[in-house]
């Protein structure tokens, strides 16, 4: 990973577009071993992870993590999600949080000299560019180790650094099947 220890690092997580990543690749990220792995890199200025969450449910299976990491150093950013029935009568869900995590990277700029960005979403691109206009650096973390890479083409080729999931879960993941036992 190329990160110079002496930067301000911050960590920005497209919370769903992680956890696809991380499922393709047959793995669980230990949020905990995240927060020192890239705390050991360099200083690490913040951590945010971004998620929508259907309002209307009991219970989302979603919750315990969000709850989890609001109070072991992540600053989450929730949103409602959208429910709609799609053109064929199914329900759809869509929590779409590229806007937010945006504005929250343009806007904190000043304070970082590394953003790491966990996400393959091309729609990323021009914020990456954004910023390298700003002398940034970028690192992308995503995955190309799927059938079908999880990160766009143009998002790659955009940023400074990508880190596939597959290595990065070598320090930080867990498989799947290897699951804590819930107090």
């Amino acid at each position: 990973m190329a990160i110079d220890p002496r930067e301000k690092i911050a960590l920005f997580i497209d919370g769903a577009n992680l956890y696809a990543a991380s499922k393709a690749v047959g793995v669980d990220i230990d949020y905990r071993k995240l927060l020192t792995e890239f705390s050991s890199k360099a200083y690490l200025l913040r951590a945010n992870y971004y998620t929508a969450l259907v309002e209307d449910q009991e219970y989302s299976s979603i919750r315990p993590l969000i709850d989890w990491l609001d109070y072991n150093g992540y600053t989450v950013v929730t949103k409602p999600a959208k429910e709609f029935t799609d053109a064929t009568g199914r329900r759809k869900v869509k929590g779409n949080m590229d806007i937010e995590l945006t504005v929250d990277a343009l806007e904190l700029a000043p304070y970082y000299d590394h953003l790491v960005l966990f996400s393959g979403d091309g729609d990323f691109t021009a914020l990456v560019a954004a910023l390298q206009r700003r002398g940034k650096r970028v690192t992308v973390v995503s995955t190309l180790t799927t059938s079908t890479p999880m990160i766009s083409d143009d998002l790659r080729r955009q940023a400074d650094f990508f880190l596939d999931v597959a290595d990065l879960a070598k320090s930080v993941g867990r498989p799947q099947a290897q699951r804590p036992a819930e107090a």
